[in-house]
């Protein structure tokens, strides 16, 4: 969620009966520091009383962010909820189990889920191929990815949640009847009336399908899911003339224009941004609390009214 997850929208998530996340990345990113993000986790206090987390990715970048400081702060503040994704997580996570964090590490496949689990994690979210930003090399869908964890997981006594992709109550209902604890969304909640960024990539959300996403940074070993746009076309063209050159590209994938289209100008085309499928099945713009309770109602009322219907109880002859 960068550039989203700031503390307006995490705290809009949490009071709607999710878990809203801030985006350590977007706040505490090189020229910003780690106190920009305990002001952040500060503004997220006084705008709810429900729980919520902070998220710390570990993925190569231009400039890293101090993460020594970042776990200093997230401790100091004691929060007690961190998502950390990317590459492996024990750099953060052996500081904040010491500090009695619960950590939700995200994952792209189950060897890796289960080496977190290892390191001392306490749940996995279970990242499939659909989802935006980052997939990792592994290409597999949730459809496989979650029945595999729901094995696997389960045996292990590992809970997981469902990642990638995620946008709609069927996708809720099947997400735990293939053995998740719930799911993880990102791209559904850019499109809600709290997010903070502008109505052109709202719109574009919106009007957008199934298959307008595409893949950078293949040859980088480095997959990111990103809007379709003639920006991110540009930028495979480039990458497969110039295969692992990510100074030939970084002009046309610098965050600062990711920024800028979501904060200054709104202009989808302009930048390369990441996003999931499941901008295939966003057909509004609403609030929060209405995609929660959407996505809640229909979970339940395909549980307790399709499903159970098609349950007949065995004859005793």
């Amino acid at each position: 969620m960068h550039y989203v997850g700031y503390a307006g929208m995490a705290a809009a998530v949490s009071n709607a009966g999710g878990l809203g996340i801030i985006t350590a990345l977007t706040v505490a990113s090189p020229p910003n520091t780690a106190e920009d993000l305990r002001k952040e986790i500060r503004k997220c206090r006084s705008l709810t009383d429900k729980p919520f987390g902070v998220n710390i990715t570990l993925l190569p970048v231009g400039q890293p962010p101090d993460y020594e400081s970042i776990i200093k702060v997230l401790i100091e503040e004691k929060i007690k909820i961190i998502e950390t994704a990317g590459r492996d997580p024990s750099p953060v996570l052996v500081p904040l189990k010491k500090a009695g964090c619960v950590i939700i590490h995200k994952c792209v496949a189950i060897r890796h889920a289960l080496k977190a689990a290892r390191l001392g994690a306490d749940m996995i979210s279970m990242d499939g191929f659909d989802c935006g930003g980052h997939p990792g090399e592994e290409d597999v869908g949730n459809w496989v990815l979650l029945a595999k964890a729901g094995k696997v997981l389960k045996e292990k006594g590992i809970p997981f949640v469902a990642s990638g992709g995620c946008a709609t109550g069927k996708q809720l209902a099947a997400a735990l009847a293939l053995g998740a604890e719930g799911m993880n969304m990102g791209t559904a909640f850019m499109a809600t009336t709290e997010a903070p960024i502008l109505p052109g990539i709202k719109n574009a959300l919106v009007e957008a399908d199934e298959r307008s996403t595409t893949h950078i940074f293949r040859t980088l070993n480095n997959t990111e899911r990103v809007f379709k746009n003639d920006q991110a076309l540009k930028v495979r063209a480039i990458e497969a003339e110039h295969p692992g050159d990510f100074s030939k590209i970084w002009p046309y994938v610098r965050g600062e224009l990711y920024r800028q289209s979501f904060q200054e100008t709104g202009d989808p085309d302009s930048s390369v941004w990441s996003c999931g499928q499941s901008i295939g099945l966003i057909d509004e713009v609403v609030s929060c609390k209405q995609l929660v309770r959407n996505i809640v109602d229909e979970a339940a009322g395909i549980i307790q009214g399709r499903l159970a219907a098609l349950v007949v109880p065995r004859s005793n002859l």
